[in-house]
């Protein structure tokens, strides 16, 4: 086995130094990874953008498509044969249709392959033609990611960490009273294990509809084809000081190792070790509304997420002898359209303060970062309402719960981030100055011209920010 281990290692590390070459000599390879945590906007992100790449009428910002060198842009066929092809047909048609909706949500890891042909800019333009370039864009969830901070944690440490937690948290009632009534140190039985697992993963569900973004494993949200095996029939138990070892207690420990061992480790190995630019998406307007608590576990989720990185350059020998690392990395307030434009800088300036332990760590690595409010598809317009003698800025759209038209009024964003995040260290339960509301709005009906993608708000900034340099 070990023998086994090793040649396997040698094997990937052989394919990884003849993709480098390749890549370097002949057609480069940009691998963008997008992820983010429930409800922040994957599928739409990546729809718009590929789709705003093939028709760059609305790109101005992206350098290579404002000035022209973009020169066509083509789909083709993946190079993982394994890893499901990202469905941008059908969610493209979700966004266009005649009554369009929203596409169905990111529940696995999915890859798309998008080809530039480029001419290049600056002194090579009248040396060389045009060149392409592959775009790999890997889709997977958030929820995952989060799970790489288990690899160096024992079932032990992160039962324990996980129990107090959620010590205070209604959603973990049921769940705590069943672990504490169960006999840790009985014989295994397998109706206990599977009922704990299941109590756990009910209250999983119920923290992240609640604001949570601690909810991990990832996979007891989003199981696939994993869902009822032994991998993901366990829970963290209450520590135990010499338990059996046929115990429910080293049960549960072996099936959290084998947890690490055959889904996180994978999913390291063949998907997240492999990017060198990365996006994650944030609802943080969504989190505003739920209140302080879930403002700061976002900021905790957050700098676990830019932990599980390995930020630095990505110069050829490193690549060569280490393998890849993350060259930039963009944390993106999504729903910007959602807000009128004069309080998007404001909701920048909270997505920086929100980021700003993980993109600390990451610029002192080499990488770059970047934070910004975009929306990927733009669902609303912007419109002027008198109201009391005042004159509010709004945004209109279509309901998503009745489909009617209808203006929004949010509440200003303050100037200063930290009167938030203050609140939210600090454990307060409600904002001091009233909530902050939001509505839910589906896509707007689009007509689009020959040459146009769907209507935005910077996303050809994102995309100078990722690929321009690579272009």
């Amino acid at each position: 086995m070990v023998i086994t281990s090793i040649a396997d290692g040698v094997t990937r590390g052989i394919e990884s130094v003849s993709d480098t070459i390749s890549e370097t000599l002949f057609e480069p390879v940009i691998r963008l990874g997008v992820t983010g945590l429930a409800r922040s906007g994957k599928t739409v992100f990546i729809t718009s953008l590929v789709a705003n790449l093939m028709d760059r009428a609305r790109m101005p910002a992206l350098l290579a498509a404002g000035d022209g060198r973009i020169q066509a842009a083509f789909l083709q066929p993946q190079p993982d044969y394994a890893v499901p092809r990202f469905d941008y047909e059908t969610h493209l048609a979700a966004l266009t249709a005649d009554t369009p909706h929203w596409p169905d949500s990111t529940r696995a890891v999915s890859e798309l392959r998008l080809s530039l042909r480029v001419q290049p800019g600056g002194l090579l333009s009248g040396l060389r033609g045009a060149q392409t370039v592959h775009l790999d864009i890997v889709d997977y969830p958030g929820e995952w990611l989060l799970d790489l901070a288990l690899l160096n944690k024992s079932y032990a440490t992160w039962a324990s960490e996980a129990l107090a937690r959620i010590a205070g948290r209604p959603e973990a009632a049921a769940y705590l009273a069943a672990s504490n009534a169960a006999e840790v140190n009985a014989k295994l039985d397998e109706t206990v294990a599977k009922s704990l697992a299941e109590s756990f993963t009910t209250y999983l569900h119920a923290a992240r509809d609640a604001g949570f973004y601690d909810c991990t494993p990832g996979r007891f949200l989003l199981p696939g084809d994993l869902a009822g095996s032994p991998a993901l029939t366990f829970a963290p138990l209450p520590p135990h000081d010499r338990p059996h070892r046929k115990s429910l207690w080293c049960e549960m420990e072996r099936r959290f190792e084998a947890y690490k061992a055959q889904v996180v480790k994978p999913f390291f190995r063949d998907h997240f070790a492999r990017i060198d630019r990365q996006v994650v998406l944030v609802d943080a307007l969504g989190a505003i509304r739920k209140g302080p608590q879930a403002v700061e576990d976002l900021r905790l989720a957050m700098a676990d997420i830019l932990g599980a990185f390995r930020p630095g350059q990505n110069a050829f020998l490193t690549r060569l002898l280490m393998g890849r690392r993350v060259e930039k990395i963009l944390f993106a307030a999504t729903k910007a359209d959602h807000l009128h434009h004069s309080q998007h800088d404001r909701l920048a300036a909270l997505m920086q303060a929100l980021t700003r332990d993980a993109r600390d760590r990451a610029d002192f690595a080499g990488a770059e970062t970047q934070a910004v409010a975009l929306a990927a598809l733009r669902a609303t317009v912007e419109e002027q309402i008198s109201h009391d003698g005042a004159e509010l800025p709004c945004v209109r759209g279509r309901l998503l719960s009745t489909g009617k038209q209808a203006a929004f009024y949010a509440r200003d964003l303050p100037e200063d981030p930290q009167r938030l995040l203050s609140a939210a260290r600090n454990g307060a339960e409600a904002w001091l100055d009233g909530d902050f509301q939001a509505m839910q709005f589906a896509p707007a009906p689009l007509s689009l011209k020959p040459g146009e993608g769907p209507p935005h708000i910077r996303l050809d900034r994102a995309a100078q920010f990722l690929l321009g340099d690579r272009l």
